[in-house]
């Protein structure tokens, strides 16, 4: 049982992984991104 539970949370990370991947793939995801670092470094 514990083995098919870590196959499962293996499954979904690699799932989460790919679609973070995409995402960050992107210019506009990644510009916006980028926009939000700046702007918290640039605060303090």
């Amino acid at each position: 049982m514990a083995t098919a539970e870590y196959a499962i949370a293996t499954l979904a990370a690699c799932g989460f992984a790919g679609l973070l991947v995409t995402l960050l793939a992107s210019d506009q995801v990644r510009t916006l991104l980028l926009g939000i670092v700046r702007r918290a470094l640039s605060v303090g």
